[in-house]
């Protein structure tokens, strides 16, 4: 366990270096792209250009370049927006951070809670109409994109129904530190938590009922029926464990992805400051730095969720612990 543990860690460090030395050369050594002119501005002087290039290191070899960024963007925290000068970038990363983990952390919570709860009943009733009900409403949220949702949100909770009973609780669209105001913060992301987790609730509870009404078709199965357990037994303890490994698979992979700014419609929708508005706003501006150390922050969540993925895998199927 251990020794998976530390390959799966040194994977992931090679994965990581990978990615930020692709990163890299896509927008700083690209053939057409220089970063010098994007700095100076349209109709620059050839002198001005090449006063850019010597005060932002650009004259310097490209593993030179290379090097310095990252010990800017990992290290030091020091490198600098290209359009709003003195901007710090990575400070300014971090604050988006934790608007991004409130939004996806809350939302996968309901989804995996209501994904366990679809996806087990419709599976114990399968071929009844409670199975056909779940199902075809898990369908019709999968259906529903998410800003279209999230705008009808909107307009029923801050407008048309605000002051009624129902959502005169909301307050208006924005984000609360959770360390200046815990209600405040529980409240602004009530309802974009539901919006975001539609759609993965509809998914997942598809998902994970396919998977479990396969694994009861399987000999183990039949083995602990001839054993005389009971079907609450068979269905919990047994198929649905084994059932957890796609749906696990799936978490990983949307998890990873929404904290890297996956979640941006749910966060333009509700006007939160994420990592993925960041970087929405950073691409309408061609701010390279900005675009670089968002797609490294990105990238690692990914990374990290898939390795977590990799070690809920062992824990859940004796097969994956001894392969």
């Amino acid at each position: 366990m251990i020794f998976a543990l530390l390959q799966r860690i040194a994977q992931m460090l090679f994965v990581m270096f990978g990615i930020s030395v692709l990163v890299f050369l896509i927008f700083f050594a690209t053939p057409g792209t220089d970063p010098a002119a994007r700095i100076a501005g349209r109709n620059a002087s050839p002198e001005v250009l090449e006063a850019v290039r010597r005060s932002f290191g650009f004259d310097q070899p490209m593993y030179v370049q290379y090097l310095t960024m990252m010990k800017k963007i990992f290290i030091t925290g020091d490198l600098t927006s290209f359009v709003n000068r003195g901007w710090k970038v990575v400070p300014a990363v971090m604050d988006t951070i934790p608007v991004t983990l409130s939004l996806v952390f809350g939302a996968a919570i309901l989804w995996v809670v209501f994904a366990l709860i679809i996806g087990i009943v419709a599976a114990a009733t399968r071929g009844s109409w409670v199975d056909k009900t779940l199902m075809m409403l898990g369908l019709i949220g999968i259906s529903m994109p998410v800003y279209w949702l999230g705008e009808v949100m909107n307009l029923l909770s801050q407008n048309r129904y605000h002051d009624t009973w129902m959502f005169s609780w909301v307050p208006p669209l924005g984000y609360k530190n959770f360390s200046d105001d815990p209600k405040g913060w529980f409240l602004t992301l009530v309802i974009p938590w539901i919006t975001l987790s539609i759609l993965y609730i509809g998914l997942y509870g598809r998902v994970l009922r396919a998977a479990i009404v396969e694994s009861l078709q399987e000999d183990y199965i039949r083995t602990a029926r001839a054993k005389g357990l009971s079907e609450t037994r068979i269905l919990l303890r047994h198929a649905l464990r084994t059932s957890l490994v796609a749906f696990v698979t799936l978490f990983g992979l949307d998890f990873g992805a929404l904290v890297g700014g996956s979640a941006l419609l749910t966060e333009v929708v509700f006007g939160l400051q994420g990592l993925g508005k960041l970087t929405y706003d950073a691409l309408l501006n061609l701010d390279l730095p900005i675009i670089m150390t968002t797609v490294l922050y990105a990238s690692f969540f990914v990374v990290m969720a898939n390795a977590v993925v990799d070690l809920l895998y062992m824990l859940l199927d004796p097969r994956v612990r001894t392969a």
